[in-house]
């Protein structure tokens, strides 16, 4: 690529982006101006001269990728979105931060056209980059591992802050990517020293160039001019140069300076997150030679001289197209596996690969798991991951899969196309790295770790769930059951407090066989969700005396019922998940032979089961009978709502202890007699 001759309507055009990003925040009267007036020359580089887009094909596979990591500066993006012909306008401009607009607070992804990810909580998007980059990859594997064609090579681009590069999850991530030689990472760093509490330098003052050389990263560093603004061109001679580099990626360290040319604000705190007012508002337009007088100012032989880009994007586009279309012609195995993906499509009867387990011998969940996943891989190419080190544990391995690494790498079984991702100890990087992932848009992506660790990455499971991606979190050691690692590594409240995050499932299954089933239903949804699997084998439930496991992807099911399987005619109904459904099958036994008749729910996902319709959940758990018994080992609260107040909780309320899982069980209550116990008090309670 040859840097293209600036021109004077590119310069205005700069100017009004500016001048638009101090109009938009004044009128709603607040929002992030100073980042976008002095990024302003950045991104409209980029989407002008270097991004590979076009604005008519916006899903285009071959597409350069840009994330706005720092996402309070959304009319950065918004405003060049407007330039270039996205479909967001000067009335979503003018409608910037209100309720139902185009150009919300932070940038969502599936809200505005042309957004790739939902950004704002700071990090996460250096480390959807990441995924991203890896996806490209590993994508590149599946449609052409022999490299000829260069028709899905295309870069991820990264605009990110002092802040990103802060937050953990951005060194977490940008080490990986280090590791991996991403050479299709391009990422600018907006080093303009300010944050809301001032200089950056009184939290911060490492050498971040030094800390990205260590990673493995190039670096390009880009000073400022001598009257602040950015040295546009020096600019795009580093991003070209940036292109250039296959091997390993790349930061460009452009120094600027906020709010830049605002007389009084530039430089400052205020400008990061406040409006700047009228008074400075018309004397920085002033200086950008613009009329003062002017609001909302979009000159129209502007606008067509930006939408030019689509006349750049169509042709690129089209020759893309010629020869994407060849290449399907002499690559039809693979252009029909491309057009199911693109479709979301599943292959015909893929189900019938998953195991069914015998009742012969006990299995904890994360083994059968583990089964389950060789079965998935067998027949869904797309679907790959690993986990944060813990892959033995959490048996997240694909068999002869190789480990995600790049061909330079040394390691045993190294392959830039391999199944088996290793994301080292970084879990909140691996969640955010799995949604880049999905959100490149062809592949199942899953990570493992402990369950008491979804604590470290909740944050890019909250983004999972609002952007509603097919990520799947594999959960193991679920409870007090893992035993002597003790209170640490004993997750309590986890499910409880996962379970709060709207959109989000959270799967718990009770044998092997409810897992295969609902492995299969987590693929055939392809939303986001959380698989909880014990350390501790548990029995297979023998479904020649049991109801069949399919009805587990309905989210909860009568396993059992003392009398007419049929029949409402039961005195207490126990409901249970993961590994305490045995048990209260086992107290089912005990109290049918004191004349008791107890219906036994297992309960895999109150989500799903959230979901079916009144008739179904009625049929389950019948109104008319009050006398329940919840048996969960973690904390009681998203109990009460199915057990009113005639049921008792059976539940973990402190932080555990270490011992063996069996001893521990029986420590804290969760025993066939205390099971029998609650029932009991539960009767008495509603009065059956």
């Amino acid at each position: 690529m040859t840097q293209i001759k600036w021109s004077s309507n590119d310069d205005k055009a700069v100017a009004i982006s500016r001048a638009l990003a101090m109009d938009a925040a004044q009128k709603v009267g607040n929002g992030h101006p100073g980042t976008a007036m002095s990024l302003a020359p950045v991104a409209y580089t980029l989407f002008q001269r270097i991004l590979r887009h076009d604005p008519a094909n916006p899903n285009w596979i071959a597409r350069d990728r840009f994330i706005l990591s720092c996402g309070h500066s959304s009319l950065t993006l918004y405003i060049q979105l407007y330039l270039c012909g996205y479909g967001v306008e000067l009335d979503d401009l003018k409608s910037f931060r209100t309720f139902n607009a185009k150009t919300p607070g932070h940038p969502e992804y599936g809200h505005t056209l042309g957004v790739e990810t939902t950004t704002g909580p700071l990090g996460q998007g250096v480390a959807n980059g990441v995924g991203m980059a890896m996806a490209a990859r590993y994508e590149k594997g599946l449609l052409d591992p022999k490299n000829a064609t260069d028709i899905f090579d295309h870069n991820i681009w990264v605009m990110c802050s002092d802040g990103d590069l802060q937050e953990g999850v951005s060194a977490e991530a940008s080490s990986l990517a280090g590791t991996q030689q991403l050479g299709n990472l391009k990422m600018i760093y907006d080093d303009n020293r300010i944050s809301i509490e001032g200089d950056t330098h009184i939290t911060c003052t490492e050498d971040i160039d030094a800390r990205y050389r260590a990673y493995g990263w190039e670096v390009i560093i880009v000073a400022t001019k001598s009257d602040g603004d950015v040295d546009r061109e020096s600019l795009e001679r580093a991003m070209i140069s940036a292109l250039a580099i296959k091997d390993r990626p790349v930061l460009i360290h452009l120094h600027t300076v906020i709010a830049w040319p605002a007389p009084n604000a530039k430089g400052t705190s205020k400008a990061h997150g406040s409006a700047l007012g009228n008074e400075e508002i018309s004397a920085t337009k002033i200086l950008l030679g613009l009329n003062p007088e002017e609001i909302f100012i979009a000159p129209d032989d502007v606008i067509e001289y930006t939408r030019d880009v689509k006349r750049r994007g169509k042709e690129l586009y089209d020759q893309w197209d010629l020869k994407f279309q060849s290449w399907k012609k002499e690559n039809t195995q693979a252009a029909l596996l491309l057009n199911r993906l693109l479709n979301k499509s599943l292959p015909a009867e893929w189900e019938k690969t998953l195991p069914i387990f015998p009742a012969d011998k006990a299995l904890s969940t994360r083994a059968a798991s583990g089964k389950v996943i060789q079965s998935i891989a067998k027949v869904l190419p797309e679907f790959w991951g690993g986990s944060a080190d813990l892959a033995e544990s959490n048996n997240t391995t694909i068999e002869d899969g190789g480990s995600f690494l790049p061909s330079a790498s040394k390691m045993a079984g190294a392959n830039p196309f391999g199944r088996i991702i290793h994301f080292g100890i970084r879990e909140h990087a691996m969640g955010s790295i799995l949604n880049g992932m999905a959100l490149h848009g062809l592949v199942k992506p899953f990570g493992g770790t402990f369950l008491v660790f979804s604590d470290y990455m909740r944050g890019a499971v909250r983004l999972s769930s609002l952007m509603q991606l097919p990520v799947t979190y594999i959960w193991s050691h679920d409870s007090i059951g893992l035993g002597e690692d003790g209170p640490t590594h004993q997750p309590v409240e986890h499910l409880a407090s996962l379970r709060t995050i709207p959109g989000f499932a959270v799967v718990r299954p009770a044998d092997a066989n409810e897992v295969s089933v609902c492995w299969q239903e987590i693929i055939k949804r392809a939303k986001p969700c959380g698989l909880i699997l014990s350390r501790q084998n548990l029995p297979v439930l023998d479904r020649t005396k049991y109801n069949s496991a399919s009805d587990a992807a309905l989210g909860a099911y009568i396993v059992s019922n003392s009398s007419n399987v049929l029949s409402n005619d039961c005195d207490v109904i126990l409901i249970a998940t993961g590994s305490e459904v045995s048990l209260a099958i086992a107290a089912q036994d005990k109290l049918s032979t004191e004349g008791i008749n107890a219906r036994v729910v297992s309960a895999p996902c109150l989500e799903w089961f959230a979901e079916q319709n009144e008739s179904y959940r009625e049929k389950v758990l019948p109104k008319t009978i009050k006398a329940r018994v919840s048996i969960e080992a973690g904390v009681a609260q998203p109990w009460y709502q199915f057990i009113g107040d005639s049921g008792v909780a059976i539940s973990v309320n402190n932080f555990g202890a270490s011992a063996s899982g069996e001893i521990l069980f029986r420590e804290f209550g969760f025993t066939v007699e205390n099971i029998v116990k609650a029932a009991k008090e539960s009767i008495e309670k509603s009065g059956e």
